[in-house]
Formats: structure tokens, sequence, C-alpha cells
């Protein structure tokens, strides 16, 4: 099962990520979303979506249908094919040891997917896998808007970066690129 992990779009989904969604079967949002459309973006190219509530999907912030803000919870644990995949935001848990928290609060899951740093990180020296794929729209990308592409087995677990060089604004893709791919991890078992 091929699932998008992105985060902190702040209701702009970059174009190239969203093309990427398109070979997904779910895609997954860490919080900062922004916008209704967004979502609607994200379910069209993959047909499925689960997201959760960022720090800034607060009513004064958000662009689009009230309810679907009120839709986003604070925390989502999914079953996928070899484990279950936890997302929340990360807000809630400070900088210092947020990984050791994050694993704590989410300790029967293989990877645990978060946002609102904006910074383009993975952590799989202990299970759960901590992951943070970046930003996926246009505020402080970090070098450019990024994502995490999830290939879940029964067997294993293979995660991809993804990251695109900054487009001005205004201007549009033509077709995807392929920036940087690098394979993560592979075939390490749920529990170790």
């Amino acid at each position: 099962m091929r699932v998008l992990l992105l985060a902190d779009t702040h209701g702009v989904l970059d174009p190239r990520i969203a093309e990427l969604a398109r070979d997904c079967t779910l895609a997954v949002h860490a919080g900062d979303v922004g916008a209704s459309d967004v979502l609607e973006t994200l379910a069209a190219a993959a047909g499925r979506v689960l997201a959760v509530r960022g720090n800034n999907d607060v009513e004064t912030k958000w662009r689009g249908a009230p309810a679907d803000l009120i839709a986003l919870p604070e925390s989502v644990e999914v079953l996928l094919p070899g484990g279950t995949l936890a997302l929340e935001h990360g807000h809630r848990h400070p900088p210092a040891r947020r990984h050791a928290r994050l694993r704590a609060a989410h300790p029967g899951a293989r990877a645990v997917l978060y946002g609102h740093s904006h910074r383009l990180l993975q952590d799989v020296v202990a299970v759960p896998w901590i992951l943070n794929p970046g930003a996926a729209g246009r505020a402080r990308t970090g070098g450019g808007p990024s994502c995490l592409m999830l290939d879940a087995g029964v067997g294993a677990w293979r995660v991809s970066v993804w990251q695109f060089p900054v487009l001005p604004r205004g201007a549009r893709m033509s077709g995807l690129t392929r920036s940087a791919v690098t394979d993560l991890h592979a075939g390490q078992s749920p529990h170790g």
C-alpha cells in the first residue's frame, strides 16, 4: 500500500506533491492543513485522506468550510499492512525530548508521523519510527517543499524522501520532476 505523508501546507499544497498523491491509496496530513482546498485536492488525487489538526488550524486562520476544520481530530492511528501509523501535529510536545515523548504516546505504532517544525527528518533508531515530512506548501520549506512516501507491506515498510526546488510565486509545473528520492529504510520488523 502506498501512502503519501505530508504536513504543514498552511493552505497551499505544492502541485508536485499533489501529483504524487495520484499514485497513492491514502494521503496522510500531519496538521497545519490551513484550508479545505488542500483536503479536497488530496482526496481527488489519492481517493482517501486522513488529517489531524495543527496549532494553526483554528477558526480565525482556516480558509474553507468550517465543518472541515471541526472534523480534524487531534490525533489518529491507522492500521496499514504490517503495522499502525500514528499521526499528530507534534506541537503539544516540547522540542526537547519530542521524539521520546511521541514514542511514549504511541507505543504500539510502527511509525509516528508529525509536523509542526517544518523540518524534514526521519528517526529510525527505534520503533516506533519518528517521521516528519517537512512542509508541503510554501511556508518555511527549508530548501523546498517536501513529503515522504511510505510503501507499507506486511513484511516491510519503506520510506522515500521527496523534496522539490522552491517554485517562484505564480509558477506552474508542467509535469512532475523528481528532485531527491532516497530510500530511508527497508525490512525492519514492526517491533525491532
